[in-house]
């Protein structure tokens, strides 16, 4: 364990965001705004955001969701949902209109508001010929949905059926596989070229899939891609600590009430917004790794992107702060990553 209590990095952004949309947004955009600078916003609204158009609107409305305070100071970075009727004049619209930063592929029927996503990636093939043309990256949530397929395992056979492939057949394509969860997705990435890099969520380093069930159902750490073993659990951390610019910060923060999450078919997503970048902080300080925290959250990121890194910087202290049991969310309530538990890191 390192003995350092204090480390200054460079205002990290978060590559993996949901706020949900109108009276869900002022609940939760503070806790990012507060800690990033910015912010790949997720497509999977409930009607999804397919066009730029939508996703101008979009940002519109998170924008003038946001207090005062941080109009000037948070970049909303949108996307665009892929489904099989995209076309190729979407994506170079999406370029030139400057604020579209990546397209999303949901496998249809992979996770909340997924039912309108992709169901044949061939037929997208063009679309991701002009994403590659263009320098638009896929973001990809990497799970088959065979119902015969264990749950646990979906990953990993999504990498086997269509992720090697696509990288394959699409060198010039960049790729991020989001929210990785096993060491068959750190394996890929680092063995593919530097065109593909991922994402790593806290909630998927800080625990394994015993988290669910412990002393009953934990309908609150559930969430798409559910959490796995130990093993991999390890993997994600020695990835996200190495140092290796493939791998990245993204929350994967999902914010959802707390009648939606316990109910007798309750909704997969973690909230972790209050804590973004503190629960990195432990994380990477238990695995004697504050060093690479700042490359971690700062830099690797924007630079997949190709975009400028921050200027801003942020002091994080070794110091316990007290986490509500819950937050206001539009006009119920969101159950954070622990509840009434702690924060072992702050922000000065």
């Amino acid at each position: 364990m390192t003995a350092s209590n204090k480390i200054t990095i460079t205002k990290p952004d978060d590559w993996h965001l949901h706020v949900r949309d109108n009276e869900y947004l002022a609940g939760v955009l503070p806790h990012t705004a507060d800690r990033f600078q910015r912010a790949i916003m997720m497509p999977n609204l409930a009607e999804p955001v397919t066009t730029v158009d939508m996703a101008e609107s979009y940002r519109d409305r998170i924008i003038d969701a946001l207090p005062a305070i941080y109009k000037l100071t948070f970049d909303p970075l949108m996307t665009l949902y892929l489904t099989n009727r995209t076309k190729v004049s979407e994506i170079k619209k999406a370029r030139d209109a400057g604020f579209v930063h990546a397209v999303k592929w949901y496998p249809a029927g992979a996770t909340t508001n997924s039912s309108k996503g992709v169901s044949d990636i061939v037929a997208c093939y063009d679309v991701l010929e002009a994403m590659a043309e263009e320098g638009m990256p896929l973001l990809v949530h990497g799970e088959v949905t065979d119902p015969h397929v264990d749950v646990f395992d979906r990953e990993r056979i999504f990498i086997e059926q269509f992720l090697e492939g696509i990288i394959k057949n699409f060198p010039d394509l960049k790729v991020v596989f989001e929210h990785i969860t096993t060491k068959y997705a750190v394996e890929l990435v680092e063995k593919s070229s530097a065109n593909v890099g991922a994402t790593i969520t806290a909630h998927h380093m800080l625990l394994n899939r015993n988290a669910m069930f412990q002393g009953g159902i934990k309908p609150h750490n559930y969430c798409l891609p559910i959490l796995k073993r130990e093993e991999h659990r390890e993997a994600l951390v020695k990835a996200a600590t190495s140092g290796n610019k493939k791998f990245f910060l993204g929350t994967d923060s999902a914010p959802h009430t707390r009648n939606a999450k316990e109910n007798a078919c309750g909704c997969a997503g973690i909230y972790t917004a209050h804590g973004g970048i503190e629960l990195y902080a432990e994380i990477f300080d238990k695995a004697d790794a504050l060093a690479k925290l700042e490359g971690f959250a700062s830099h690797h990121g924007p630079d997949f992107y190709g975009l400028p890194r921050n200027r801003e910087k942020i002091t994080l202290t070794r110091k316990k702060v007290a986490i509500p049991e819950s937050f206001p969310f539009g006009n119920e309530e969101v159950v954070p990553f622990r509840a009434g538990g702690e924060l072992l890191w702050s922000i000065d």
